[in-house]
């Protein structure tokens, strides 16, 4: 799950991380009353969406008078933002960050995130804040120091030190910045956090070390645990066919391709997804209906796909164990007929119950592609769209 980023610095200041003043706009009023309260010194104001680029598209501006922070929050709030992370649909802005514009002399990088490969957390630090951490890592490796965090020790002392003296950081800092990184640490720990990161905490001019900028995401699997996280959660900012699917049980994310995908089992999506890309076309989705699916979730999932404006063929891949066939081919029908579907539905099944799923579709009256195989399938899929001769 992520947050905006005035969340995320509200968080950060829980845990005793500077961040700037500020506060949260929605409205005109809301702009003249911050720019009284912060008595005309220039501000910075951020469009807040869940997407990096901002500055780029033009969601993030310094403004120095009354009358143009006033004109910038009305003309951001309410509009659609395009990043190249939001893709062609954009992100709505419904509030913007107005705080104080620092005057600083160095910008860091400070963030904990998931090593997979090593079953850890890892810490990374660079003296190159202010730009993508991914494009530093790749063109300059050098400029990041990595610490992998052993999970019975945690965070110990010396790994800071050597992480913030490699980095070139003038020693006088390191104190502050030190107690900045057992705060974060702490922060990712206790909220169960999949990315924590600062970028950019800077240096001000006062020698003060700030966080001008935070991302912190959240395990989905730990959200039970954490209510006041839970209630962080803006829905306006996440695809409304992923947050349907939610409602269901079903793990479902949204793709940039035009086959609809329905399976149960992780394993089974991705090697549908591979023969999906192999015959030439791209999934539109990753859909598991889980091995305990009902046939009403089995229903609602079909309806997810069939919402998605950009598919074109629906391809059911199932082969039953807990999900029995016949209880798949059940909501596929009720689905089907209380949508009137004209996609192209290429279905392939086995496993418990075959048989009778199998039955029941073709009893159904549907017009339906069934396969014998995945390849068979695959290709049917291929043959739908026109990909092959």
């Amino acid at each position: 799950m992520k947050i905006h980023e005035y969340q995320a610095k509200n968080l950060l200041k829980s845990y005793s991380i500077p961040i700037p003043k500020g506060t949260i706009v929605k409205n005109k009023k809301d702009a003249i009353s911050i720019w009284e309260d912060m008595k005309g010194i220039p501000l910075v104001v951020k469009a807040q969406i869940h997407s990096g680029g901002r500055g780029k598209a033009g969601g993030v501006k310094i403004v120095n008078t009354k009358e143009e922070l006033v004109d910038y929050v009305s003309t951001l709030i309410g509009t659609v933002l395009y990043t190249e992370q939001t893709g062609k649909d954009g992100m709505p802005v419904e509030c913007v960050l107005v705080e104080e514009a620092l005057k600083f002399k160095k910008e860091l990088y400070l963030g904990f995130t998931i090593d997979r490969a090593r079953a850890c957390i890892t810490m990374l630090v660079s003296s190159e804040g202010g730009v993508e951490i991914e494009k530093i890592a790749s063109q300059s490796p050098e400029k990041v120091m990595v610490e992998h965090i052993e999970p019975l020790l945690g965070l110990r002392d010396f790994q800071i030190t050597r992480a913030l003296l490699l980095t070139n950081i003038d020693s006088k800092y390191l104190r502050k910045l030190s107690s900045i990184s057992k705060s974060l640490y702490r922060l990712f720990i206790e909220k169960d956090c999949s990315l924590a990161e600062i970028n950019p905490l800077v240096i001000t001019e006062d020698d003060e070390i700030v966080a001008v900028d935070a991302k912190i995401n959240f395990d989905d699997n730990a959200l039970f645990r954490h209510p006041e996280i839970l209630s962080l959660r803006d829905y306006t900012q996440e695809n409304h066919l992923e947050v349907e699917a939610a409602k269901y049980n079903l793990n479902y994310i949204k793709l940039k391709g035009n086959v609809g995908c329905m399976v149960n089992g992780a394993g089974l999506a991705m090697a549908t997804m591979d023969l999906i890309k192999l015959v030439g076309a791209e999934p539109a989705n990753f859909l598991d209906v889980g091995g305990g699916a009902t046939s009403q979730m089995v229903k609602e999932g079909f309806k997810i796909l069939l919402l998605d404006k950009d598919v074109k063929v629906i391809f059911i891949n199932i082969f039953g164990g807990i999900l029995r066939c016949d209880t798949l081919a059940r909501g596929i029908v009720e689905a089907a007929y209380e949508l009137q579907v004209e996609l192209p539905i290429v279905i392939r099944l086995e496993g418990t119950n075959v048989e009778e799923g199998k039955r029941i579709l073709t009893e159904s009256g549907l017009s339906l592609i069934t396969a014998k195989d995945m390849g068979e399938a695959a290709l049917k899929v291929a043959g739908a769209l026109g990909l092959t001769s």
